[in-house]
C-alpha cells in the first residue's frame, strides 16, 4: 500500500512531463521573465546615468565672452524717441538710389551742391525735439560750427562713430558715457540746410567711411561689416573703367557734403585767392613782356643813331 502511494508522484510528474503543452509553457514563462528583466533595467539604467551626471556637472564660467557677443548684437536705434512723429527731410546720397530719392539728398548753400552723408531729420510740426544717441558709447567731441550748429561726435565699438549736428543746445561733455537712448540735445537749426528748418544733421560711419544710417536703424551693428565689404569689392571693380569718364564729368558732379571736416566759406576762399593770385601773376607777366619790348626798341633806335653818325 506504502509503494502504491510513493510511486504515485512520480507517476503523476511523469503525465505531466508528457503532456505536448508543458515545455511550450515553460519556454514562453522563461521568456516573459527575461524580457521583464530587460525592459526593467533599461528604464531603471537612464535615470541612474542622468543623476550621476548630475552629481558630477560642474558649471563653466562663460560670462565674459556672452558679453562680448551681447555687445555685438546691439541695435541700431533712430537718433529721436519715437519715428512715427518725425520725418526724413533729407536723404542720404546713394549712388544707387533712383532719381528723385538723389535729389532729395542734394544740399544747396552758396550756389553749389553738395552730396548728403547723412540724413536730416525733423519734427512733423516742426519744432525742436529730443535728439537721443542711437547707440551706447563715449562723446568723442563737442563743438559749435558756425555753419552747422553744435556738433557731437560719439565713438563706439568696433570703429563706429556717430555725429549729431544742427543741434541747439547740448546735454553732454567730452569723454562722458552716454547710454543708447539717452537724451544728448535738442534740434534746432544751421546756416547748412537752412531751408530744413530745425532739424537734426546724422551720419553714422564705420572705420571713417559715412553710410547709410536709415538703412542700417533696428539692425545690428555687425551688419556695418558686410555692406563696407561688398561697397569695398564693388569700388575696387568700377576704378579702372571710371577713370576717364569722372576727368569729363568733373564740373558737373556735386561736391560731398554736408562738411562736417570742410567749410564751403573756406572752399570759397581759398578759389577767390587762387583766382586773385592768377591775375597777379598773368599781370606780373604782361609787366615783364612790356619792359622787355621797351628794351628791344630802344636798342634798335641806338643801332639807328650810330649808323647815322658812322655815314
Amino acid at each position: 500500500m506504502n509503494e502504491e502511494n510513493n510511486g504515485a508522484p512520480k507517476n503523476k510528474w511523469s503525465r505531466i512531463f508528457r503532456k505536448k503543452w508543458f515545455f511550450p509553457a515553460l519556454y514562453l514563462a522563461i521568456a516573459a521573465l527575461l524580457l521583464s528583466a530587460v525592459v526593467w533595467y533599461q528604464n531603471l539604467g537612464p535615470d541612474e546615468a542622468q543623476d550621476d551626471s548630475a552629481d558630477d556637472y560642474t558649471p563653466v564660467e562663460h560670462d565674459e565672452e556672452a558679453e562680448r557677443v551681447m555687445d555685438q548684437q546691439e541695435i541700431i536705434q533712430p537718433p529721436v524717441e519715437s519715428m512715427d512723429e518725425a520725418e526724413i527731410i533729407t536723404k542720404y546720397y546713394d549712388y544707387d538710389a533712383d532719381q528723385d530719392d538723389q535729389e532729395n539728398a542734394i544740399v544747396v548753400m552758396n550756389d553749389r551742391y553738395y552730396q548728403s552723408t547723412g540724413i536730416d531729420v525733423a519734427a512733423d510740426d516742426g519744432e525742436t525735439f529730443d535728439v537721443v544717441a542711437s547707440l551706447d558709447g563715449t562723446v568723442d567731441d563737442v563743438k559749435k560750427d558756425p555753419l552747422l550748429g553744435n556738433v557731437v561726435k560719439m565713438k563706439h565699438d568696433n570703429g563706429v562713430t556717430s555725429h549729431y549736428a544742427s543741434l541747439e543746445d547740448v546735454d553732454v561733455s567730452a569723454d562722458d558715457k552716454i547710454e543708447q537712448g539717452e537724451v544728448i540735445g535738442n534740434a534746432g537749426e544751421s546756416l547748412f540746410g537752412k531751408e530744413n528748418g530745425t532739424h537734426l544733421h546724422f551720419e553714422i560711419r564705420k572705420d571713417g567711411q559715412d553710410v547709410n544710417p536709415e538703412s542700417f536703424f533696428n539692425q545690428p551693428v555687425s551688419a556695418l561689416d558686410d555692406v563696407l565689404t561688398e561697397e569695398d569689392e564693388t569700388d575696387d571693380d568700377s576704378d579702372a573703367s571710371d577713370g576717364a569718364d569722372d576727368e569729363e564729368s568733373d564740373s558737373d558732379e556735386t561736391e560731398v557734403g554736408p562738411p562736417l571736416d570742410n567749410n564751403p566759406e573756406e572752399d570759397d576762399s581759398t578759389s577767390d585767392d587762387d583766382t586773385d593770385k592768377s591775375k597777379d601773376d598773368n599781370a606780373d607777366k604782361d609787366k615783364d613782356d612790356n619792359a622787355d619790348k621797351d628794351k628791344d626798341d630802344d636798342a634798335t633806335k641806338d643801332n639807328d643813331t650810330a649808323n647815322e653818325k658812322s655815314a
